[in-house]
This record gives C-alpha cells, sequence and structure tokens, in this order.
C-alpha cells in the first residue's frame, strides 16, 4: 500500500487565508528531487516558490493552475517517488482528506477523513539539528538551520533586530557544502547536472533548473535577487543573450492589444483583487480630508549636490522627506496612529510605509524604525525593500503593519495629487513633482524649487488642527534640512 500524504495549500504570514496555485513545476506522476520547485503559489503581494523538502513524487494534483485556494485544502496528493498507487488508493485518500483546520472546506473530498491519515502541510523533514526555542530566527529558517546542520551562531541575521531569514542560513548552508567525496582510486563524484556546479551557486531552484535546461554556466554571476542571489528572470536574460540573432522577420509589435472595436476580458490577479478590495474599503467607510502645503527644496538640493561630490552617490528627495517625516510623527505622536474600530492605537516609533509600483500593482513595504535611521540608512533601506517589492521577495512582516505612508509621483511629472489612506493606518502623505517657481523671497523677487505636499487624514483619529501642525513641522524640516542630522 503506497504511503500516501496531503499537500496543501501553505500558509505565508497570519493575514495570507488564500492562495493561486500559479504553476505547477513538475508534472502528475513525475518523481522530483528534494530542492526542486514544485509550485508558485501566488498571495495578493507576492509569488512564491514552493520547494521539495524531501524526494517525492504527485500521484494526483488537483488544483487547476490559476484557481484559487483557501489555506489548508488539499491541492496535491504526495507520494514516495518509487511507489505506483492505485487510482482508487489515491481516490480514496482525496475523498477521506480532512484539513488540519475544521473550518476550512475542502474541495478535493469530504470531510469523513479518518482519523488515522497524515495531513501535514508540506513534505515531511529530516530534522538533525535541534535550534533553541528562543533562538532569534525564523520558522523556515529553523527548519532549513535543523535539516541541514546549519550552526546559527556564526551567521549575522539580515532580519528585523538581527533576526536570522531564511536566506541568511541558505547562504550559510552554501558557505559550509563539503566538498565533493573522493571515490577510492578515482575522481570525486560530482552529482551536479549537465557539468554546471549549481551546488556552489547561490540561486533559487527556479534558476538552477532553467540554466540546465539552456545549458548556461551560472558560475561568477551575480543575480539581482536578495543578497545577490541569481532569480529566473537572471537565467532567463542570459539566454537571451546566448540566443542566436534571429533571420530578418518582420517586427514584433511592442505589446498585443484587441483588435479595432473589440475589447479584452482580463482577469484580476490576488494583488489587485486586495488593492480593489482596501482602497474601496477605505474610501468608502473612512472620513478623508485634505492638507495641502508648498515646501520649498533648495537646501535639500544642496546637500544632495554636495553628498554626490564628495562620496559619488547622494540619497534622494525621496529618502529626505521620509527623515523628516519620521521626525515629525515622533513630534507629533497623534498622527502616528492605526485606527482599529473604535479604539485608536498609538506608535513609539516611525514606521513608514513606502510605495512602490510593480508590475502587479502597488505595494507598500515599510521602513521600520525609520526615526531612528540616518538618511543614508534611510535611502539604503529603501532601496532593498523595493528591489524585494518588485522581485516578489518581500516577507510578510516586510509590508504589513506600519504606521504611516508615503506616496510619491513626483519621478512621473505629477503636480499633485491626494492619495487614500492606507487602512488601518490614519494618514498618508502624498508628494508631488520639484518645480522651479517664482516665489518672494525677503519682499524681492525670486526662483525656488517648491514641492506640492497633500496630507489625507482619518477624521476618525486626526482633527485638521492636529493635521495642520504636523504639516507646519514638517515643512519646517524640508526647508532646514540640517535638523534632519539631530
Amino acid at each position: 500500500m503506497a504511503n500516501l500524504r496531503a499537500f496543501t495549500m501553505p500558509k505565508w504570514g497570519i493575514e495570507m487565508t488564500e492562495g493561486v496555485v500559479a504553476e505547477w513545476m513538475v508534472k502528475e506522476g513525475q518523481p522530483f528531487a528534494k530542492g526542486d520547485t514544485l509550485a508558485l503559489i501566488e498571495t495578493d503581494k507576492i509569488t512564491n516558490e514552493v520547494e521539495a523538502e524531501a524526494d517525492g513524487m504527485f500521484p494526483r494534483l488537483i488544483a487547476e493552475p490559476g484557481s484559487t485556494w483557501q489555506v489548508g485544502e488539499l491541492i496535491a496528493v504526495l507520494a514516495d517517488p518509487k511507489d505506483a498507487p492505485a487510482e482508487s488508493e489515491v481516490e480514496t485518500f482525496v475523498s477521506g482528506f480532512k484539513p488540519a483546520d475544521n473550518r476550512v472546506a475542502s474541495k478535493a473530498g469530504s470531510t469523513n477523513r479518518t482519523a488515522d491519515v497524515e495531513t501535514p502541510s508540506a513534505l515531511e523533514l529530516r530534522k538533525t539539528t535541534k535550534i533553541a526555542d528562543d533562538a532569534n530566527i525564523s520558522s523556515a529558517a529553523r527548519v532549513l538551520a535543523e535539516e541541514k546542520g546549519v550552526d546559527i551562531s556564526k551567521i549575522a541575521g539580515s532580519g528585523i533586530k538581527g533576526r536570522i531569514s531564511f536566506q541568511d542560513v541558505l547562504q550559510a548552508s552554501l558557505a559550509t557544502t563539503p566538498a565533493p567525496v573522493p571515490v577510492a582510486g578515482g575522481e570525486p563524484v560530482d552529482l551536479a547536472p549537465v557539468g554546471n556546479a549549481l551546488d556552489d551557486v547561490f540561486a533559487s531552484p527556479l534558476a538552477r533548473r532553467l540554466a540546465v535546461q539552456h545549458n548556461i554556466a551560472l558560475g561568477g554571476i551575480s543575480g539581482t535577487g536578495p543578497r545577490g542571489r541569481i532569480s529566473k528572470s537572471d537565467v532567463l536574460a542570459l539566454v537571451k543573450a546566448a540566443a542566436p540573432v534571429a533571420e530578418a522577420s518582420a517586427p514584433a509589435p511592442l505589446f498585443a492589444r484587441p483588435a479595432s472595436g473589440t475589447s479584452e476580458i482580463v482577469k484580476m490577479s490576488p494583488m489587485r483583487k486586495a488593492i480593489a478590495k482596501a482602497l474601496s474599503h477605505s474610501k468608502s467607510t473612512i472620513p478623508h480630508f485634505y492638507l495641502r502645503s508648498e515646501v520649498r527644496i533648495d537646501a535639500i538640493l544642496g546637500l544632495r549636490t554636495q553628498a554626490k561630490a564628495a562620496t559619488g552617490e547622494a540619497p534622494s528627495i525621496n529618502d529626505y522627506i521620509v527623515r523628516a517625516t519620521a521626525i515629525a510623527l515622533i513630534r507629533h505622536p497623534d498622527v502616528n496612529v492605526q485606527v482599529h474600530g473604535d479604539e485608536i492605537h498609538h506608535f513609539g516609533s516611525a514606521d513608514i510605509a513606502v510605495a512602490v509600483a510593480t508590475e502587479k500593482g502597488l505595494i507598500t513595504p515599510i521602513v521600520r524604525g525609520a526615526d531612528t535611521l540616518s538618511v543614508a540608512g534611510i535611502s539604503r533601506e529603501v532601496k532593498v525593500l523595493a528591489e524585494k517589492a518588485r522581485t516578489g521577495k518581500l516577507a510578510a512582516d516586510e509590508f504589513q503593519g506600519g504606521s504611516f505612508s508615503i506616496s510619491n509621483l513626483g519621478m512621473f511629472g505629477i503636480d499633485q495629487f491626494d492619495a487614500i489612506i492606507n487602512p488601518p493606518q490614519g494618514a498618508i502623505l502624498a508628494i508631488g513633482a520639484g518645480k522651479r517657481q517664482p516665489i518672494e523671497i525677503g519682499h524681492a523677487l525670486g526662483f525656488a524649487t517648491v514641492v506640492k505636499l497633500s496630507l489625507s487624514c482619518d477624521h476618525r483619529a486626526i482633527d485638521g488642527a492636529v493635521g495642520a501642525d504636523f504639516m507646519r513641522t514638517l515643512k519646517q524640516l524640508i526647508e532646514e534640512p540640517t535638523l534632519l542630522t539631530a
């Protein structure tokens, strides 16, 4: 009798309730090895690769690509790679599956599962090292470290307050992977496919698979992912570069569009649906009011020029404004709030969400403790978060929460706009483009670079006078940026 197990929709983050099986990376009945990418799962914010944690095989794939499933629902049946379960065995398992959470209704079968059936959420792990319960490490990193026997005491965590992440452990495991063991009287055994020394390469499983398929060597390449991890897009770029130049042919259109007089219906992605739901709720239920102001940024421009001359690079205008906003929030705690029903939550630090546009939609990674960071520190943090956002690599705690948001459309040439509050936060600041314009300076006509700001406030928690006082402080900090170093 085959050893069948359940492969269920995983849960990433406390707010995840469902996910979309974007693509299966293995076929039904196809054996796979530990480390292979099994599926791409989309949440409302990111796309995750689900890796095999042991060798196995799916005798049945239940979830169709593009379909949505609740966390804990059965999306495939898992078996050992050498098993050949009968169809009736698989059918019995599916019909008898019972989610671990009995609030989840199973699409795959009834809930009359007998009690002795295992229902793990993923492949079982072989733990060889035990990590202390109080260690500052994420759950995924703990599993990987225990499985690979990684000594986490030698790892400097890159997460918040030094928390060790999955990527930290993965890099450490690569660094400590032993060299191939020589066989008696022979050469070392190389198990890497088609001559690619992929075990020593810091790359995602999907990137490795593509490299093998296209015979691309990844050694010495620095990826665009977090800490230089080679991603799928990096490999595809190499494949494109290596491809021979095609014979002269008709140029392809820049983008496909419906024929004249017709329309195309595109289903919303999970991320787009989440944006639509959250902002519709915000605009229809939160009483917004807006406070608009103009600030001069010539002093900041001067600081940027000096920084660039000294170091070759300089923080952006947005980085200075994030720093100024963080200080203003600490001075005006009544604006640094979240609204939960009839409760107003105040925060001791300025955790500022910065809106980032991605191909799938808008996401707001959070600069935690922005009031404790220098402008340069904020600049580094924003760059890392923005890159993660664009590559779908943000962890849940990097975009959930926050006490305030900033949205900047100045780089698109927009003079001024009003942003919709990102609930449950109490306010959001919209930033327009800097414009050179005539202005009265000391009873004389001069020119200055001016940016238009708009603060959207939740009137349930923030009164007009409170918001106006915040804006006055923010204006002073921006126009006198030496105060930002205090």
